[in-house]
C-alpha cells in the first residue's frame, strides 16, 4: 500500500426530507446563487424544498446549466452572481449542475484580471472559492462530496478538469426519494457513472490495499445487486438510497487510498464527448471494456480478483478474467447504456479512433494508464475495438 494523506471537509445529510437542513447550514444574511439544470426540480418537489429552506435569505436564480456544463454557460452564471453581489453558491442537481457550481464558486472569487477559462485543467492557481453547497438530484458523479469538476469548452472542443480543495461543498444534501422520477437513461447513466468511477480506482494491480479493495468491491457488488430492483421498480426507496450512497462512496475519496489508479477510460472518454457530445457515462461504457481488453496482461490479476469477488465467477485466472470482462460488458447493457459507438450512431469508426487520438495529443494525454504506458496510438486502438 503506497502513502497517503486524507481530508475531506463535506458534511452530508443523507435521508428523506433532508433538504430542509439547508436552513441551517447557510446563513440567513446570505446572497445565494442558485444554481440548476432544466426545470426537472421544479417538476418532482425539489425546487419547492429548496426555496422553502432558503426563506428569508437573497436568491439570485440561475436556470439551464447544461450536461457537460458549458464554460460559456457557466460564465453567465458568474456575471450573474457578480451583479447579484453573492456570497454562496448553492448546486442543486446531478454532477454537470453541482461540477458547474464549483467552477462558479471559484471564478468568483478569482482576481478579476485572471481569464476564468484557467481555472480549468490547473492553469492558475485557486486561493479561495465561494462556499458551496449542493443538493444532489442524479446520483453518479460524486462530485457533491470531493473537489473535482469537469467542464466542456464547446468552440474548442475541449472537456476538461481541476482540482482544488477550495471547492470542497461545505455541505451536501443526499435525498435518494428523488431518484424516483429520473428519466430511464439518466438512471442507467448513473449506475454506469459509478461503476466505472470504482473500477477505474480499482482495476489496476494488486497493491496490498486489502480494505480498499473490498471497499470498491462492496460499491461494484451493491450496484450489481440493485440495479435489477431500480429499473424493476424506481421508487424502491431500500435501492434508491444504496444507489445514492454506493455513487457517492465511489468518489468520496476512500477506494483510491494507497492504490495505482488508471483513469485512462476517462481520459478517452473525455475526448468522446468533446467530438460528438455523448454522455459522459455513455464514453465510460464504450471505453471501458474495450480498455480491459487491450491492457489484458498487465491488469489479469486483478481482473481474476474482480470476476471472482464481485461476479462470482470460478476457474483459473485468465478464464475468470475474460468472463469479468464479459460481465461487465452485459451489465452496461443491461442497464441501457450501449458499449459501442454504433448505439449512438456513430458508424465511422476509424474517424472516432483518429479523433480521439488527435485530442490526446493536442491535450498532452499521452502516457496513460496506472503504468502510465497507454499512448494515443493505444487509445486508438482501444476506440477502434468499440465499433
Amino acid at each position: 500500500m503506497n502513502n497517503f494523506s486524507f481530508h475531506n471537509p463535506t458534511r452530508l445529510h443523507f435521508g428523506q426530507g433532508q433538504i430542509a437542513q439547508i436552513a441551517n447550514e447557510i446563513p440567513p444574511s446570505a446572497r445565494v446563487l442558485l444554481l440548476y439544470g432544466g426545470g426537472s426540480i421544479k417538476r418532482n418537489g425539489v425546487y419547492d424544498q429548496v426555496i422553502a429552506a432558503l426563506a428569508g435569505r437573497t436568491v439570485v436564480e440561475f436556470a439551464g446549466v447544461p450536461a457537460n456544463p458549458e464554460f460559456d454557460t457557466l460564465m453567465q452564471a458568474v456575471e450573474l452572481g457578480k451583479k447579484g453581489k453573492v456570497d454562496w453558491v448553492l448546486g442543486v442537481g446531478g454532477g454537470s449542475v453541482l461540477d458547474g457550481s464549483k467552477f462558479v464558486a471559484a471564478a468568483l472569487a478569482l482576481d478579476p484580471e485572471i481569464d476564468p477559462w484557467l481555472i480549468v485543467g490547473n492553469k492558475t492557481p485557486l486561493k479561495s472559492a465561494l462556499p458551496i453547497g449542493c443538493v444532489l438530484t442524479l446520483p453518479a458523479t460524486g462530485s457533491e462530496a470531493n473537489f473535482a469538476a469537469v467542464v466542456t469548452r464547446r468552440e474548442t472542443q475541449d472537456k476538461l478538469s481541476f482540482k482544488n480543495p477550495v471547492v470542497f461543498p461545505r455541505f451536501s444534501v443526499l435525498d435518494p426519494s428523488v431518484i424516483t422520477t429520473l428519466p430511464p437513461r439518466q438512471l442507467g447513466n448513473g449506475l454506469v457513472d459509478a461503476f466505472v468511477h470504482t473500477t477505474e480506482q480499482y482495476l489496476t494491480f494488486p497493491n496490498e490495499a486489502r480494505v480498499q479493495d473490498r471497499l470498491a468491491e462492496g460499491i461494484l457488488s451493491t450496484l450489481v445487486e440493485i440495479a435489477p430492483a431500480l429499473l424493476k421498480d424506481q421508487s424502491d426507496y431500500a435501492a434508491q438510497a444504496n444507489l445514492m450512497w454506493a455513487a457517492d462512496q465511489a468518489m468520496y475519496g476512500l477506494v483510491p487510498l494507497g492504490q495505482p489508479l488508471d483513469w485512462a477510460t476517462h481520459a478517452i472518454g473525455h475526448e468522446l464527448t468533446a467530438l460528438y457530445g455523448l454522455d459522459h457515462a455513455q464514453t465510460l461504457a464504450i471505453t471501458l471494456p474495450n480498455l480491459l481488453e487491450h491492457t489484458f496482461e498487465t491488469k489479469q490479476a486483478k481482473l481474476a480478483q474482480y470476476g471472482r469477488r464481485v461476479w462470482g465467477l470460478s476457474g483459473d485466472d485468465t478464464d475468470v478474467a475474460r468472463a469479468a470482462i464479459a460481465a461487465t460488458r452485459d451489465f452496461f447493457e443491461s442497464v441501457g447504456v450501449s458499449t459501442r459507438l454504433s448505439g449512438y450512431g456513430i458508424t465511422d469508426v476509424a474517424a472516432a479512433a483518429d479523433g480521439v487520438r488527435a485530442q490526446l495529443i493536442r491535450h498532452k494525454r499521452v502516457a496513460l494508464g496506472e503504468h502510465g504506458t497507454l499512448t494515443p496510438d493505444d487509445c486508438h486502438a482501444i476506440i477502434m475495438q468499440a465499433g
